[in-house]
């Protein structure tokens, strides 16, 4: 079934905090800046789509895209999830998150080490996307979301494959990112402890890309890909 169709408002500059969105635990590490919670998903590949199946919990890791205050997933018409978001009514209730971890925090004491993170959890209703256009959008917006501009450097889906291809969309409402950053917060007693305690930062980065072994000879590596 087709959700709404209004464009979520995208006037505030944050995201109002729900019983849902309001961590129990270090709350004061919690946010709902929009830019912020927009930078971390962009940033992100994979998101973890949680869903109730059958009376039990699941979660799937699922690539994602964003288009304004709307999130994009797909999959197989023949997935669960995608089956029984178009089957729900009005839609499938969901949570999605998506987390990086920054840094390894080494403390002294066992109990005080941790990670430094970024992470948004977003709380809705997961509903099936029909109209072609918002499809197409959807998928554009998938495949960029993984190689910005890749999608116009791409041949589209055909008939075959949009008839194969399910396309579920959550709206960004209850929304919130929760962080840790900063060093280690050992105890005063544990200051003069012979170990060593310290942050290990953790990065992200790309190889050079290896092209494809039947790739035509006058195919030269695009733009796009060429501060990877």
């Amino acid at each position: 079934m087709q959700g709404p169709t209004q464009t979520p408002s995208q006037s505030a500059t944050a995201y109002p905090p729900t019983d849902r969105t309001v961590p129990t635990r270090s709350p004061d590490r919690a946010s709902y800046d929009k830019e912020l919670v927009h930078s971390i998903l962009d940033e992100g590949y994979v998101c973890h789509l949680g869903f109730v199946r059958d009376g039990s919990p699941v979660v799937l890791p699922t690539l994602y895209g964003r288009v304004g205050e709307r999130l994009y997933v797909h999959g197989s018409t023949g997935s669960r999830p995608l089956r029984m978001t178009g089957a729900a009514d009005p839609g499938l209730p969901v949570c999605l998150t998506v987390t990086h971890v920054d840094a390894l925090v080494l403390a002294r004491s066992a109990f005080h080490h941790s990670i430094n993170y970024r992470s948004v959890v977003v709380h809705g209703t997961a509903y099936d996307v029909t109209d072609p256009k918002e499809r197409r959008t959807a998928l554009d917006a998938l495949v960029d979301h993984v190689v910005p501009g890749r999608s116009r450097d791409s041949r589209p889906a055909n008939k075959k494959e949009l008839a194969a291809t399910a396309v579920i969309r959550l709206d960004l409402n209850e929304v919130s990112a929760k962080l840790r950053t900063g060093g280690v917060n050992d105890e005063p007693e544990d200051l003069a402890l012979p170990h060593w305690a310290g942050l290990v930062p953790l990065r992200k980065g790309y190889d050079a890309p290896v092209a494809d072994p039947g790739l035509d000879s006058g195919t030269g590596l695009p733009g796009y890909l060429s501060a990877v």
